[in-house]
């Protein structure tokens, strides 16, 4: 997924300004693909160039609102419609778990402490989201709340496997 994609997708839904996107993005993509404010007006401006969208409309001190052009429309089903390619996992947490045996028991334990705290804040915010958004019957409402789930079980799951981990650090310590 990219962040350009993340745009189409939501500008097919409705025009919205840099600022609307923005809010849309926090509230939603940022769970699962987070972007800044200079990345999304970045890329605003490189889908405009591209004429993928448009200004639809010009409002006061500079307000722009996007919509998206037909080619646009035609390049997110584009890339919807590719066939799902698995990417790589990377992940540093789980690199440095299968080191953890260098450090000593209680460092070891310290650090799976902070990703069991992470995720529990994560699953938090998760869980606060899920309840403050006005949800709705639109597509964006339906698939919203489709990755919301996916997020919400992967935290607690990371939760968890960290919880778990730390007792079988313990358990070799004292073993």
């Amino acid at each position: 997924m990219s962040l350009r994609h993340a745009l189409l997708g939501l500008l097919e839904e409705k025009t919205a300004s840099g600022y609307d996107l923005m809010k849309l993005f926090d509230t939603s993509l940022a769970n699962v693909w987070p972007a800044t404010q200079s990345q999304l007006y970045g890329e605003l401006n490189r889908l405009s160039t591209a004429g993928l969208i448009e200004v639809a409309a010009e409002g006061p001190r500079g307000r722009k609102e996007y919509a998206i052009t037909e080619e646009g429309s035609k390049e997110l089903r584009r890339w919807l419609a590719e066939p799902f390619v698995p990417q790589p996992v990377r992940s540093e947490t789980l690199l440095r778990c299968f080191f953890l045996g260098l450090l000593p028991p209680a460092e070891a334990d310290a650090q799976l402490a902070r990703q069991e705290e992470a995720a529990a804040n994560r699953l938090a915010a998760l869980e606060v989201l899920q309840t403050t958004v006005a949800w709705g019957d639109d597509v964006l409402s339906v698939n919203g709340r489709l990755v919301l789930e996916y997020g919400l079980r992967q935290s607690a799951m990371q939760r968890d496997w960290a919880r778990w981990a730390r007792e079988r650090i313990a358990e070799r310590a004292e073993g």
